[in-house]
């Protein structure tokens, strides 16, 4: 892992961090096209800042940290942007946008209760739970189309099991964890290393 500050990646994550108070400003003027652009080059950022941290070898744990902030403050931020801008749908849909956000936030308050910090596992499920959830939301607010966002917040929901299931399961906070299959092979060794050092005599 690369120690750099200044890296693509990190650029990436922190544009997310930016944006997400211009897009709060567009919703806010009432400007749904522009927020539409803005808020898809956010996610286009967000889908490709991994792989270009994993291609460039820029992969760090400041980078994890603001690509968790980043999605943090964009999906903190979008909710309240489609309640100004399409209310009426954000009523229609009130059980689906509450279980997506709920799917989102407990999942963090959770991680956060037992390792005082971000999750920031990105797990492959939220990875393709996020593709769709885009999807889905411009598919809504654009054709006002609804079935692909209530499959989106079932599959959030799936993906907040996952990751709730991962911060009960871990022993110390670990970022990067792909899976739940991955966080029990993190237990099995952090397990081993503490067993390890206590049985190892003391000097």
């Amino acid at each position: 892992m690369t120690n750099r500050w200044i890296s693509i990646p990190n650029l990436l994550s922190g544009f997310r961090l930016i944006a997400a108070p211009f897009l709060l400003y567009l919703a806010w003027v009432g400007r749904p096209n522009l927020f539409l652009a803005l808020l898809a080059t956010s996610l286009l950022s967000d889908s490709i800042d991994g792989f270009i941290a994993r291609k460039l070898n820029e992969a760090s744990e400041l980078g994890t940290k603001l690509d968790s902030w980043g999605d943090l403050a964009t999906y903190l931020t979008v909710p309240l942007c489609a309640w100004w801008l399409w209310p009426e749908v954000l009523k229609r849909e009130a059980f689906f946008v509450l279980l997506t956000v709920g799917a989102y936030i407990l999942p963090l308050i959770i991680g956060f209760v037992k390792f005082r910090r971000l999750p920031s596992y990105h797990t492959w499920s939220a990875k393709i739970a996020a593709v769709v959830m885009s999807v889905a939301f411009f598919i809504l607010f654009i054709f006002d189309i609804s079935r692909p966002f209530h499959f989106a917040a079932i599959l959030q929901a799936l993906v907040a099991c996952e990751e709730i299931t991962i911060s009960l399961l871990l022993i110390e906070w670990h970022g990067n964890v792909p899976s739940l299959w991955h966080a029990y092979r993190l237990v099995r060794k952090d397990s081993a290393d503490k067993k390890r050092r206590d049985d190892a005599p003391i000097s």
